[in-house]
């Protein structure tokens, strides 16, 4: 039997297997989002092949590889350091090095750190190769019960109140399923925000702890879900997915601006504003700015 390399080597239970060595790219390498079993076949012998794996948290990522057997170099790049590493890393591959990015846990990129070495690797005309495997979003999505067909990630919503709320004004008419990511200590005041802006009855998932021991899906309408979150202590990672707007429920934007025009003719601005906002159901901001358009 030929002898495994010790430094190439993955395993599987108490098999071990020898991982060839990974030609020059960058690899963006999926990783369990809870449960360490999803991390697939592919993503281990590339992780095993590699010249040096850069990390989220290299404590964190310790977990997976050690699970593993993998004993690649690993570097931390986070969003402290990433910008001033990207250009470093890409020479690294351009003088024939293979490096994979992961992030603590999930798809890179995704509310994580990485978009800025990816850019700086495309525009070197450098291989990225992607190994797709565990996203939290997508099996929140899986398991929701909401539509599919159309959908939207918006990562982290705001911390603050004011702002949070502003950006959910923004996706108020939005008609596809809009996914959030939010930490346990905020859940309860963004899904109050969420029943404030989009309406008590807007039907909603949230999915804690997916794939691990207490996985919990929570379904309902907002304001219930506001009310069974409110002054819970909420612990693991927290997927909120949300039903569209109706399409009959958002107003067709040729006919407010008509009626604004006309009411401009005959009473001051912000009066206009107020009185078509409030009779289409449509965010003051957004009426403000198309009479100040009109108004040019």
């Amino acid at each position: 039997m030929a002898q495994l390399s010790p430094d190439r080597r993955y395993f599987i239970g108490e098999h071990g297997l020898n991982a060839p060595k990974a030609p020059p790219g960058l690899y963006i390498v999926a990783t369990p989002i809870g449960n360490l079993k999803d991390m697939t076949l592919r993503g281990l012998e590339i992780l095993a092949g590699v010249d040096l794996i850069l990390c989220e948290d290299t404590r964190t990522s310790a977990k997976l590889l050690s699970a593993y057997g993998i004993k690649t170099p690993r570097k931390a790049l986070h969003e402290h350091n990433e910008s001033q590493m990207a250009q470093h890393v890409v020479q690294q591959v351009q003088n024939g090095q293979a490096i994979a990015l992961i992030s603590d846990a999930g798809t890179p990129l995704l509310s994580d750190p990485g978009f800025p070495l990816v850019r700086e690797a495309a525009k070197s005309d450098i291989d990225i190769i992607a190994l797709p495997g565990a996203s939290a979003l997508l099996a929140g999505l899986a398991v929701a019960g909401l539509p599919t067909d159309q959908f939207s990630f918006l990562g982290f919503l705001p911390p603050k109140q004011m702002a949070r709320e502003e950006r959910l004004s923004d996706l108020l008419g939005r008609t596809e399923t809009l996914i959030f990511y939010e930490s346990p200590k905020r859940v309860a005041a963004c899904l109050a925000a969420m029943a404030k802006i989009f309406g008590a009855d807007r039907q909603a998932v949230v999915a804690r702890e997916i794939t691990k021991k207490f996985e919990t899906l929570y379904r309902g309408n907002l304001a219930d879900l506001a009310s069974d979150f409110d002054g819970q202590s909420v612990k693991g990672e927290l997927v909120i997915l949300v039903q569209g707007a109706s399409a009959e429920a958002v107003p067709d934007q040729d006919e407010w601006q008509a009626v604004l025009a006309e009411r401009l003719k005959e009473l001051p601005l912000r009066t206009a504003v107020d009185e078509v906002a409030q009779g289409f159901g449509l965010k003051r901001k957004q009426v403000y700015q198309a009479a100040l358009e009109m108004k040019k």
